[in-house]
């Protein structure tokens, strides 16, 4: 049993990994860093409650350390348990800068300890039937493919998000989900060219953003907002053989912020009505259908880092994937300053 302890019990803490650690055979969600609440405990019987992130690290028991706290903090905390010689899951951004990255990136090879980023929505149901569509060939050659995570939230929730020092901003939060599975279907581009804006009123961190990014012979856009009361799909791929495109989100969280752990054997699956469609050209004749969605589920993602620990499988999320997220929301700020695309060199990717 790999005994785990959470830092942070907000809504990453206690939406994504309680459940989910609590949802994987082989792991133990055993302490919780919460400075002055006791909410864990009130959910999760007989978990240890600490006041301090030291006085987690001081436990022996545990084996693997979750942080789960605004994105401003995570490259601070994320070195303490490195240092502490502990394994480490981070949430995502795993840092607000590449150079932070690389940093814990080469603290976690030279004490030899796990450094996994969380990329939950690599586990998306609608993510993983795209992924399934292309390998397929089910729509020939890509020619574009588009992202639109568009919502109606005109005011921000969380006081953090509107400052820029602690990591607010949408393209450090949906942006590297964003990124992170374009570089996953497609890889590394050529050049991205951006818009990083503040649409609402007031002060504060951006909340919208387009991101193009180049290849040889295909282009993708990738935008977020918060000012969209009709969203657009929020995947459309066009290829040589047809389209498919996917409208709404995946339902995985807004079903883990109603439990504890996962216990029902459908979990995961969409409704019908909610499937893509994809429409391809048959014989010179185009036929549409609904693609059924293959089911989410978040919880392989900590399997594999339970797997990865016991040495069965490697990394599912490795700290190299959140350096490239890093580094190309990087350019896209460059390239929205500057108002031109900026080439990405990837020569510099740390070792």
């Amino acid at each position: 049993m790999i005994r785990v302890g959470l830092v942070g019990f907000g809504l990453g803490g206690r939406v994504f990994h309680a459940p989910l650690i609590s949802s994987v055979e082989g792991l133990e969600l055993s302490a919780v860093v919460e400075r002055t609440t006791d909410h864990a405990a009130g959910r999760y019987p007989g978990i240890t409650t600490y006041r301090t992130l030291e006085a987690m690290l001081a436990d022996p028991s545990l084996n693997l350390i979750v942080v789960s706290t605004p994105s401003g903090t995570h490259f601070d905390l994320a070195r303490q348990v490195l240092n502490a010689g502990k394994n480490l899951v981070v949430d995502k951004p795993a840092a607000v800068t590449s150079a932070e990255v690389a940093e814990l990136m080469h603290l976690a090879t030279k004490k030899n300890l796990l450094f996994a980023p969380f990329h939950e929505r690599r586990w998306d149901g609608d993510f993983r039937t795209l992924q399934k569509l292309l390998s397929d060939g089910a729509l020939g050659r890509p020619v574009h493919f588009e992202t639109n995570y568009d919502r109606w939230r005109p005011v921000t929730r969380a006081a953090w998000k509107e400052d820029p020092s602690q990591g607010g901003g949408l393209l450090l939060d949906i942006g590297t989900h964003l990124v992170d599975q374009a570089l996953i279907l497609f890889g590394k581009p050529q050049a991205v060219g951006a818009e990083v804006l503040r649409e609402r009123a007031g002060n504060g961190s951006d909340d919208s953003f387009t991101l193009r990014l180049r290849y040889p012979d295909l282009s993708v856009t990738l935008s977020g907002n918060c000012l969209a009361s009709l969203a657009r799909p929020f995947y459309y791929l066009r290829g040589t053989r047809g389209n498919y495109w996917k409208f709404g989100l995946d339902l995985q969280e807004s079903a883990l912020s109603k439990i504890t752990r996962i216990d029902s054997k459908s979990w995961g699956e969409e409704p019908s009505a909610n499937w893509g469609t994809l429409s391809v050209d048959v014989e010179g004749g185009m036929v549409t259908r609904p693609v059924e969605t293959i089911p989410g589920d978040y919880r392989l993602y900590y399997a594999a880092v339970r797997d990865a620990l016991l040495c069965k499988a490697p990394v599912p999320v490795t700290a190299i994937d959140a350096w490239r997220v890093a580094r190309l929301l990087e350019w896209a700020v460059e390239s929205s300053a500057k108002r031109r695309e900026i080439p990405c060199d990837w020569s510099g990717e740390p070792k």
